[in-house]
């Protein structure tokens, strides 16, 4: 009887570190929570850039990793362009953005 309790509190041990550990980031791969921090973040940009009206909202993608925003996408004039880019660094949360519109 003794066996069988210590072998299920070891399996429930390694079922915890195996978990705790799934969650943990890493430079190349987020964290559970980074990973919901970085979908809000995006979720922001996007509607931000949607909102304002000097900016071609659907014309630029936004993708977010680890708090940096990456801009893609096309832009009519260089004004545009940095204004998205303006637009993005001001959403809370937002650590460095990188701007890749192109140019139409």
């Amino acid at each position: 009887m003794r066996t069988i309790s210590k072998l299920t509190q070891l399996t429930a041990v390694l079922l915890l570190a195996t978990l705790v550990s799934a969650c943990a980031g890493s430079r190349s791969q987020e964290s559970t929570g980074e990973y919901l921090d970085d979908t809000m973040i995006t979720s922001k940009v996007k509607a931000t850039l949607l909102e304002d009206k000097d900016v071609a909202g659907l014309a630029i993608n936004v993708e977010t990793f680890k708090a940096v925003v990456q801009l893609s996408g096309f832009a009519k004039t260089e004004a545009e362009r940095q204004k998205a880019a303006q637009l993005a660094r001001a959403v809370g949360g937002v650590k460095d953005v990188k701007n890749d519109i192109r140019l139409k």
